[in-house]
């Protein structure tokens, strides 16, 4: 009797001792959480993204950009004293891009450009994801398009290969700045970027690229709207020039043989992939 009793108080210890345990790891992953932005950041983005076809709900996307509008270049290990931005090495051309994969599975990625002065990551596009963009450091200029509905045509002065397209922004953006959203038909899915200063972008992709599931990188040449207009009438009504500016003619073509990247490691804080 008295061993059977020892050994339930023994039992009931051990299950005392399993229940402080998993809270107080608990406790710590909610610390964690609230310590690290990109740790939050990826959490957010695991409830936020299910796969293929998601789009953000506007409360999610809400959330996130308040994530990212408050990350600083620190959150990811950056600052203006490394290497990258003291390099004054000017290469003839156009200088390369970078980038550094903090994280990556089949429903989102989490990727850091870095852009030497003058650099640009073409006219491309993000067929069916929605893309966050967090300018961490530096100062870029960003162009970027939205198909519009198919045009009505009696001309062929237009190369058939030659689509329409909204101008969605053509502006400098400087860090800190807020968080740039584009979705798979609307925001600017088309963009490209050009440095003027040293840069570094925080990408958010849901879902990332994926050729399997045809989701693959395609590029584009833009146009003035007045280079092949030529009278054509539009399903909508842009008959002032300040309207013909918002819009112009992409042509997608092969990738620019200077976009290629190197892909380098991500050396700044880590994610913490646990379910908490």
């Amino acid at each position: 009797m008295v061993a059977t009793e020892n050994g339930m108080v023994e039992r009931r210890r051990t299950e005392g001792v399993g229940r402080v345990r998993r809270d107080i790891e608990k406790k710590k992953c909610k610390k964690m959480t609230k310590r690290s932005s990109l740790q939050r950041l990826f959490v957010a983005c695991r409830d936020v993204f299910k796969g293929l076809g998601t789009v953000p709900e506007p409360t999610d996307v809400t959330k996130l950009c308040h994530i990212l509008d408050n990350m600083r270049p620190e959150d990811v290990g950056l600052s203006k004293d490394i290497q990258f931005f003291k390099d004054k090495r000017a290469a003839k051309g156009i200088p390369k891009v970078t980038y550094a994969t903090v994280y990556k599975c089949e429903e989102f990625s989490l990727c850091i450009f870095f852009l030497p002065p003058r650099a640009v990551i073409p006219l491309h596009n993000h067929p069916g994801m929605t893309v966050f963009s967090k300018l961490l450091l530096g100062s870029m200029h960003i162009k970027s398009y939205d198909w519009v509905d198919p045009v009505v045509s009696d001309s062929s002065s237009r190369p058939s290969k030659l689509r329409l397209a909204r101008l969605k922004a053509d502006s400098v953006f400087t860090a800190p700045c807020n968080t740039s959203v584009l979705y798979p038909t609307s925001g600017g899915n088309i963009h490209a970027f050009t440095a003027i200063t040293p840069c570094a972008v925080l990408d958010v992709l849901g879902p990332p690229y994926s050729k399997e599931d045809g989701r693959d990188c395609s590029y584009y040449k833009d146009f003035p709207y007045t280079a092949f207009s030529n009278g054509e009438a539009m399903t909508r009504k842009e008959e002032d020039d300040e309207e013909e500016e918002r819009y112009g003619w992409l042509e997608e073509v092969e990738m620019p043989e200077d976009s290629k990247m190197d892909g380098i490691e991500y050396l700044g804080p880590q994610i913490t992939d646990t379910i908490c």
